[in-house]
Parts: C-alpha cells; sequence; structure tokens
C-alpha cells in the first residue's frame, strides 16, 4: 500500500496545472497593467490635445 502511495503521480500532476494556471493568471494581470497604462497615456495624451484647442 504504501508502495503504491509512492508511485502515484496524479497528485504532482494536479499540483503541475495549478502552477501553469498561476504563471497564466500572472501574465494576465502583467499584461492587462501595461495595456491598461497605455491605454491610459493615449487619453492622457487626446485630453490635452482636446483641451488647447
Amino acid at each position: 500500500m504504501f508502495l503504491k502511495f509512492l508511485k502515484d503521480e496524479s497528485g504532482a500532476t494536479a499540483i503541475e496545472y495549478g502552477l501553469i494556471a498561476g504563471l497564466i493568471a500572472v501574465s494576465v494581470i502583467v499584461g492587462a497593467g501595461s495595456v491598461g497604462n497605455s491605454v491610459n497615456e493615449t487619453f492622457d495624451s487626446l485630453a490635452t490635445t482636446v483641451s488647447k484647442n
């Protein structure tokens, strides 16, 4: 029974999937933050241009 437990790799697979999901989540958060900053800069530039005219 103990040897069967040591050979069982289903828990390791679940941990690997969890790590992959975590890395994807971090990537999405960083990407969304970067895009958000870019959009914010574009709108600030647009607002400055509109307010000058």
